[in-house]
């Protein structure tokens, strides 16, 4: 039978604990007000179980389903010619002015690299209940060059790709480097993007790749060209198979 002093010391500690959480869920109300989390699309207030984006929003996604046919959609089609192409998949279909340019826009240019890591998860776990699981042992994602990468702050791609690796169950690692700094792709003809692109991606010093299977991520796919550079520096470094993913593709 617990003493009087033992009781009262459970009593001190139950009240310090019930204080020190009031005040917490004070300090985090306050800076909800402040800084409110809100969805990037509807700019309505996120709840608590929503990590980025609202339910809402999450269901009018405009999704793709180019993982139903991996080998044989019209991505694959689009890099006939550029590389050994095998898998090729996107989350979303993109379109000027809908939510997924402006999803990547935001992502891109508003300093909110959580969208890429919840599109990745998001996208994961269609994967996995696709049977994905167990085709890669590693992610990587198309690495952008060092000056753009600290100007920014991080990698849009690196963000897709670490989200993807969570949901998969596989590591991420950076495997590439980008060695040369190269103009926007956007505005430019397809044969201007392989131009710019070419020979722009070597392995990171002293990576054995040998015999991995990768799946190498970017932001978004429109002729491919910038994907294809990386997935041959990788496929020349002795990767057995390179399959290809993006948040979004579409446009030219």
């Amino acid at each position: 039978m617990q003493s009087n002093g033992q009781i009262y010391g459970l009593y001190i500690h139950w009240r310090l604990t019930y204080l020190l959480a009031m005040q917490l869920f004070f300090w985090k109300d306050f800076l909800d007000l402040i800084f409110p989390r809100n969805c990037p699309l509807c700019k309505q207030a996120l709840f608590e179980f929503e990590a980025c984006l609202c339910t809402v929003c999450k269901g009018l996604l405009p999704r793709a389903n180019f993982h139903l046919r991996p080998f044989d959609n019209e991505l694959t089609c689009k890099l006939q010619g550029l590389m050994p192409v095998n898998r090729v998949i996107a989350f979303l279909h993109f379109s000027k002015k809908g939510r997924s340019q402006n999803l990547l826009h935001q992502l891109k240019y508003k300093n909110q690299p959580e969208i890429g890591e919840e599109l990745g998860r998001m996208y994961g776990s269609i994967l996995d209940l696709n049977g994905f699981s167990g085709l890669w042992d590693v992610v990587v994602a198309v690495p952008l060059h060092p000056l753009k990468k600290a100007r920014r702050g991080y990698n849009q791609s690196e963000c897709f790709g670490r989200g993807l690796s969570k949901s998969l169950g596989i590591p991420y690692s950076e495997l590439l480097v980008r060695r040369k700094f190269t103009d926007t792709q956007t505005n430019k003809s397809r044969l201007q993007r392989l131009t710019n692109v070419e020979n722009v991606f070597e392995l990171q010093p002293s990576v054995t790749i040998q015999e991995l299977r990768i799946l190498l991520v970017d932001d978004i796919l429109t002729t491919g060209a910038t994907l294809c550079a990386a997935a041959t520096a990788l496929l020349e470094g002795g990767a057995k198979l390179v399959d290809l993913a993006t948040i979004a593709a579409g446009g030219r």
